[in-house]
């Protein structure tokens, strides 16, 4: 898009000089008092238990939860099942990847998670109706 009509803005006015200060003209001053409070010395402890917490967190272990394995179990499987389409698009179906199928299909985790196990199942179930189709899968 082109802009064209680069014409100032109208209603845009610069003042010069200075503000008036209202009242008597005399501007801010600040009091050069000696009652005034000094601000609290700071430790280095808080620092250091900044650092703590740090350490920590490094140090925790994130457990991965069952659901990420399942996900991941049915992502994989997904894989497999397009890597043997394009197999079988091409006419050589490798034993290797009917074997490997057949293997994860037995490995079943569960997620706790009903709708992502009843999806994991689904999946499972069109793996299985594939290796039956190619005489690999009995049940």
């Amino acid at each position: 898009m082109r802009i064209t009509g680069n014409k100032p803005l109208s209603g845009v006015h610069s003042r010069g000089g200075k503000k008036k200060v209202d009242g008597e003209g005399v501007a801010f001053q600040p009091d050069p008092g000696g009652d005034g409070a000094s601000a609290p010395a700071v430790s280095s402890s808080s620092a250091i238990q900044g650092m703590d917490a740090l350490l920590a967190l490094q140090e925790m272990r994130l457990e991965t939860d069952q659901r990420q394995v399942a996900t991941q179990r049915g992502h994989t499987l997904l894989d497999n099942l397009e890597a043997l389409r394009a197999e079988l698009l091409g006419g050589i179906v490798s034993e290797d990847r009917l074997a490997s199928l057949a293997k994860s299909v037995e490995d079943r985790v569960e997620s706790g998670d009903p709708q992502v196990d009843g999806v994991i199942r689904e999946i499972e179930l069109r793996v299985k109706v594939e290796l039956a189709k190619l005489g690999r899968f009995s049940d």
